[in-house]
Parts: C-alpha cells; structure tokens; sequence
C-alpha cells in the first residue's frame, strides 16, 4: 500500500515531515541552479505543483531552513555532496500572489500592498540589524497595507538590500503566481491600471536590483514583455513549449503508472490513461496534471479533479464572447478534431479578443490544448502547431462550461429542445425569444465599438449548445459546404434513432432589403432552397422530404423562427 495522501498540501516540509505520498521533482534544484540564469519565469498550467515546487526550493536555498537536510534524504538532489553544502546558505524572499484576485484596480492593489506588508514582518528581524540607519528603519515601517503605491513599487528591492547586508549575501527571490491579479484584472476590466503599477515593481524587483543574485517566477500565461517585462532583457522564460524543466512540473507517465502500482491499481492504467493523459511540455510527452492523479489516487474513482478545481473565468469568457471562427473552431475541437495554427506564445491580454490565434495561446498556456504535432515552414521560418483538446477530463470541462451558458433557471433552453425535436415552430420562437432576452448580451464585446456580430456570436454559441446536449441523438455541424453554398447549422440525426435531420440558416434583418423580421425569414428559407443545402444529407441517404428547414431572423434581442 502506497503512503498517505495529503489533498491541496502545498508545504514539502509538511509533506516530508509526516511522510505523505510524494513524488521527487528535487532534480529541479539541480537543472536552475546549474542553468545558472538570472531570472527565470516558468509557466505551466494550474495545479501542475508550481507552488509545491517553489516552496521546495526555499526550503532547500533559505538560512531559515539551514541544517535541514533531512527534509531532502532519499531524494535525488542529496545524492550529490556539493549540493548537501548548498542547502541552506542563502537568504530568501519568497512571496505568493496566488490569492489576489479583487474585482477592483484598488482591491487588487491593497491585496498586493498587504502581502509585501506580511513579507516585512516576515524578516522584520533585520530592521534591528547593525546596518540599518534610521531613514531605512522610517522606509521599513512605512511598508504597510496603507503605504504608498511608490513605496510598494520599491518594497521588494529594499527589502533585499536589508536582507542582503543581513546575511553578507545577495538574496534569491521566489514569485509564485506571478499573473493571477493580471489575469483577474483582465476578466474585471482594469488590465492597464494594474499593468502600470505592476510594471514599476517588477522592474525595480528584478530588473535593477543589485542584492538579487537569482530569482525564479512561475504562472500560468507568458504575459507580453510590452505590457510588465519591457525593462527585463534578463528573463528566461520557460512556455509549455520549452524543453528546460519539462518533466519537473507534472507527473510523467512513469510516475503515475508506479504510484497506481504501489496503490494496488496497476490494472487501471489504460482507464485512468485515457482521462488523464495528454499534457505535452517540450519534449516531453504523457505529461499528467498532479491534481487529478492524486485525487484519483485518493478517492479510486476517475472524474473531472483538476478541470472542476477553479471557475475557469477566463477562458468561459473568451469562447462565450469569442468571434464566429472560434466557437466554429471550439465545435470542430469538441467533435475530436484539431486546430492548425501558428502560437504566439506571449500573451497580450488587452487583444486576446483582436489578435489572431491569441486565443489559442491562451488555451495551450492554461493546459486546455495540448501540441499533437509542430512542423517548421523554411519559407516562413515559423512554426505551425497542430493543437486538440487535452484528454476527456477537458473535453467534459467544456461541456459543462457550455450547458452554464444556458443553465439558468430563467433560461428555458431544454424547453426549446423539446420543441425543436417536436417540430413545435410556436413553442419554439416563445423559448428562444425568452433565451435570446436574457443570454444574448453574455455573448457580446461590451467594449467593442461594432456591434454587428453580435447575433452571429449569440448563435454560434447556441449551436455549440446544441453540440453538448443533442450529442447522444445528433451529429451537428455547421458553416460547411453542402450544395452551392454553406450551410449555418446541420443536424444528422444518429442510426436508427427515426429523428428527422434538420438544416438551420440563420439571418439578421437588414432594414434596407426586409420590411420585416417575417421577410428575412422567408428569405433564410429561400437560401436553404436556392443553394440546395439539402445535397450533403441526401447524399447521405436521406429522403427530401424528411428535412426539416428552419430560418432564424434576428433583430437586436428579437428572434423570429419559421
């Protein structure tokens, strides 16, 4: 029988203290150190052991863990006498921005304030040092929740100056969740204002900061050297796509299936393969996320551990309000398909909804997508990444994700199913008006300037809807080639299931060509007639007369079907 699991603990010295299950990532120590680069940012998706990583190296660097080798015995980095001698010698500041996360620029900035205000008190043992004078003991009290934005910008370098002249040794600086307040900033609408603030900090931090020796950062996303790393030509940054530290965040497959072993499940291997499997970093692949293994290990049970571990705000609000081509792309990749793109792998958040394949990025940074397969262009000399959705943990993620698009309980979206199989067109256009009333604006930009796309983002979002809860009665597609043009939405019914297929064109009203929402209905059915969309479903076998044809004519939040 495996050692005792300990769920979310994110403290080694607890960990190894009490012997809970463990799996060595202590080679990390090894492979930074001898890396030898002055700043390092690491980003891996979340719940990949970042913090539990992090926390490691602080108690294998830090004065205050001096003398502690026995929390490492057993593990590889104790292998090596020159890294016994390591352990222990060097001063660090080691601070989290996992838990900002404040629905204001204000709220956010006192939560960063308040956890440089805790880091004082933390090493408030140098403020007595024989070094200090009394304008720095004055600078040293004034870091507090109430302090100055200037005073919280320098926070961070003078406390390494005090530490630093403390111990005779310049500091090492540990950030962990280095983006959870931008990536929140981004979701409530202050992204520039934290930008700025957070800019001057970092640069003052690790930029021009002379008692650091080394410093590493970790995150989810590789925010934009533009927008908080500009003065920073120093960073090394590590993606998902880099092959420094690959298998040191993460359980490898090897790992996993020795640990189902040593828990008495060597038979579940292929089960728990196929839900958890998937996660590529470099060259490095069967990469699995901690959290779902060690649940898993914990409850002997698959479900969705890690994709259900946060409320995924960020990525439900850039496929809800993304454009026509991505939810397009979202229905291909739920069906099992891939996406070719080219990555961009910084991160611009203020044009994740502008910049070509930002979204994409953005997926594969948070451990949505995962890379199939890259193939490098000599012409452009860029590479092109083949991308799908991770393992069926996502897969069920995104589906709940959609079904909570419509799943309030003032949304009678299974009411319209019902009507829609029933071929009930009145009880049909009284639900989807009443959808249409209070979804349609979740689905709009509220800062974009052109609103024009905002029916057509409703509606592919309703058709991914669609994808989700008729996937065991349809196949559905849509904006493909069928006849002479391309259809809006098909639905195939399934062998034997003695449903009618149904092909739906949807159409805004243009005021200049349709005296009326009844006109543009007639013309989606014309189109549907005129361009024989009918051809891709008889060629399939089935009769014209058992297609259904539906137009959708939208007018603002008005919605008429015939």
């Amino acid at each position: 029988m495996g050692r005792t699991i300990s769920i979310g603990a994110q403290s080694f010295e607890f960990i190894r203290k009490n012997d809970y299950f463990f799996i060595d990532k202590s080679d990390l120590i090894r492979e930074w150190w001898e890396n030898g680069d002055a700043v390092t940012l690491v980003t891996r998706p979340r719940r990949f052991g970042k913090t539990l990583n992090l926390d490691m190296m602080n108690c294998f660097f830090s004065k205050k863990y001096e003398g502690r080798g026995d929390l490492f015995e057993g593990l590889s980095i104790w292998r090596e006498e020159r890294y016994r001698k390591l352990q222990g010698s060097y001063p660090v500041i080691f601070l989290s921005f996992a838990n900002i996360k404040g629905g204001t620029f204000e709220a956010a900035k006192q939560g960063m304030k308040h956890v440089l205000a805790k880091l004082y008190e933390l090493h408030g043992y140098v403020r007595a040092g024989k070094d200090m004078g009394e304008r720095e003991q004055h600078f040293f009290d004034s870091v507090t929740a109430d302090m100055s934005d200037g005073t919280a910008e320098l926070a961070l370098q003078y406390l390494s100056d005090y530490v630093s002249r403390y111990y005779d040794r310049k500091v090492l600086i540990f950030l962990d969740e280095y983006d959870t307040p931008l990536q929140e900033a981004y979701v409530q609408g202050y992204w520039k204002e934290l930008v700025q603030f957070i800019r001057s900090m970092f640069n003052s931090t690790f930029k021009t900061n002379p008692y650091m020796e080394r410093a590493i950062m970790t995150g989810i996303t590789r925010v934009s050297k533009e927008s908080i790393f500009s003065d920073l030509n120093n960073l090394e940054v590590v993606t998902t796509t880099s092959d420094k530290y690959a298998d040191c965040f993460g359980f490898t497959e090897k790992e996993v299936f020795e640990s189902l072993e040593a828990f008495g499940g060597s038979e579940e291997k292929e089960r728990v393969k196929s839900w958890y499997d998937g996660f590529t970093f470099g060259n490095k692949k069967d990469i699995y996320n901690p959290w779902s293994i060690i649940n898993y290990l914990d409850k002997r049970k698959v479900g969705a551990y890690w994709a259900n571990s946060s409320s995924n705000g960020l990525v439900n609000v850039l496929i809800r309000q993304g454009n026509v081509q991505t939810k397009t792309i979202m229905e291909e990749l739920l069906k099992g398909g891939f996406l070719e793109t080219e990555l961009d792998e910084e991160i611009i958040f203020d044009q994740l909804q502008k910049k070509r394949g930002a979204v994409w990025s953005m997926l594969l940074a948070s451990g949505y997508l995962k890379v199939v397969e890259r193939h490098f262009s000599v012409k452009t000399e860029r590479y092109t990444y083949r991308l799908a959705l991770t393992n069926r943990e996502v897969q069920m993620m995104f589906e709940d994700m959609i079904r909570d698009w419509f799943g309030a309980e003032d949304v009678p979206y299974n009411d319209f199913l019902k009507a829609l199989l029933l071929n009930d067109v009145e009880a049909m256009n009284e639900f989807m008006n009443e959808i249409a009333l209070v979804t349609f604006s979740s689905f709009d930009i509220a800062k974009s300037a052109a609103k024009s796309d905002a029916p057509e983002r409703f509606y592919h979002g309703f058709v991914l809807g669609l994808m989700v809860e008729l996937a065991d009665r349809y196949e559905i597609t849509s904006n493909r080639e069928s006849g002479f043009g391309r259809y809006d939405i098909q639905l195939v019914p399934m062998d034997e299931s003695g449903l009618d297929p149904i092909i739906i064109e949807f159409k805004v009203r243009k005021p200049l060509k349709e005296a009326s929402l009844e006109e543009t209905v007639a013309a989606a059915l014309q189109q549907i007639r005129d361009k024989n969309y009918d051809a891709a479903l008889i060629g399939r076998g089935f009769e014209k007369e058992q297609i259904r044809h539906y137009g959708f004519a939208f007018e603002g939040k008005q919605v008429l079907i015939g």
